[in-house]
């Protein structure tokens, strides 16, 4: 059973700049593969940013250059740095950890925060 809390959500002014914060009750944290990805009212929910366990980054084409993703295995946290969000970034985050399981994979969620980008 793996937990994720995520922080850091709110309203910010286009333009400026939000850090996300999920912090996972899980034990051996570093073998996972770690990720952000949000989900906007009537749309998929859609991969923001992730990393690996070692430390290999990808970013969905509409992010890649404003946010960026990092970890901090001591401290069980995974981060989504947003600089210049745009109203479009609106939607709900979530954190996500992923590893494998048997033959398939085990991915475990947060409860989601709300971003509001005004403009």
């Amino acid at each position: 059973q793996v937990q994720l809390v995520e922080s850091g959500g709110g309203l910010v002014q286009a333009g400026g700049s939000l850090r996300l914060s999920c912090v996972a009750s899980a034990s051996f944290l570093s073998i996972y593969t770690l990720g952000w990805y949000r989900q906007a009212p009537g749309k998929q929910r859609e991969l923001v940013a992730s990393i690996t366990s070692g430390g290999s980054t990808n970013a969905g084409d509409s992010v890649k250059d404003r946010f960026t993703i990092s970890r901090d295995n001591a401290k069980n946290t995974v981060y989504l740095q947003m600089n210049s969000p745009e109203p479009e970034d609106t939607a709900v985050y979530y954190c996500n950890a992923d590893r494998p399981f048997g033959t398939t994979r085990r991915s475990y969620w947060g409860q989601g925060t709300q971003v509001t980008v005004s403009s």
